[in-house]
Order: structure tokens, then C-alpha cells, then sequence
């Protein structure tokens, strides 16, 4: 386990787990009434949108793989 993982897991242990359990019902409550508040082209749009991004960042990840695979090649 590397110290990120260490740190992030001691944090954990320092929130009592119905704090924590409390806080994700409250996220999945305001979810929910964002889901109640905004028209469904809203979402419809909001998911076709972090398509493209993830699509887009997953292009740029292959160009860079494509470069340093040329880089080795030369070497």
C-alpha cells in the first residue's frame, strides 16, 4: 500500500461510519432532487457530455502512448 492509500484509509477510520453513512444518504437525497428539479434533456445531455470528455481524454492517453512508443522505437 502506498502512503496516499495509507493517509486516505487512516481518514476513514477517524469518520465515525454513521457520519459517513449519513453523508452519502444526503448526497443521494440532493441527487435525487436535482433529478426532480432539472428536465430530463438536462441529464440526457449532462451524460452524453462526460461521453465526450472521457472520449476526449482517452484520445489525448493514446496519442501520448502512440508518442512514446515512437520515442522507444527510435532508441
Amino acid at each position: 500500500m502506498d502512503e496516499h492509500t495509507t493517509r486516505h484509509r487512516s481518514f476513514e477510520d477517524q469518520i465515525p461510519e454513521d457520519v459517513r453513512r449519513h453523508a452519502r444518504a444526503a448526497r443521494e437525497e440532493m441527487r435525487e432532487s436535482m433529478k426532480a428539479f432539472l428536465p430530463p434533456k438536462f441529464w440526457e445531455h449532462s451524460r452524453k457530455a462526460r461521453k465526450e470528455m472521457l472520449l476526449a481524454w482517452r484520445s489525448m492517453l493514446d496519442a501520448a502512448l502512440e508518442r512514446m512508443d515512437k520515442k522507444e522505437e527510435q532508441l
